[in-house]
């Protein structure tokens, strides 16, 4: 056997993970993402309220800041899950939220801007 080689496991328990710092980039890869979102939705905002308050306006500022607040529930508690020993991955469920979320935001972006 060479060096390189790993070592062969054998049926025993398997050793503590070491996450090393892993988790804690992907938290702040989370919260780099949830900045951008509300950086975001706060200038859609501002364009859909600076040409006077309509109906589509309000309507489009609503809808803005329900994604948003979906979008800032789920990376929240996904940091949060990031902070156990063995954190679960994401569901499938999370990540339509976020997809679904981010492709909101940038529709209404365009709408906004349309």
């Amino acid at each position: 056997m060479s060096g390189a080689e790993p070592p062969e496991r054998g049926p025993g328990p398997r050793p503590e993970r070491d996450p090393g710092l892993q988790p804690e980039r992907t938290r702040l890869a989370w919260r780099r993402t949830t900045l951008s979102a509300a950086v975001a939705a706060v200038l859609a905002v501002r364009q859909a309220l600076g040409h006077g308050i309509s109906a589509a306006s309000v309507l489009t500022v609503a809808l803005t800041a329900l994604a948003l607040l979906v979008f800032l529930g789920t990376a929240h508690r996904r940091m949060l899950s990031l902070g156990a020993p063995r954190p679960t991955a994401l569901s499938g469920r999370a990540a339509g939220v976020v997809v679904g979320c981010t492709v909101a935001l940038g529709v209404f972006g365009l709408l906004v801007v349309g």
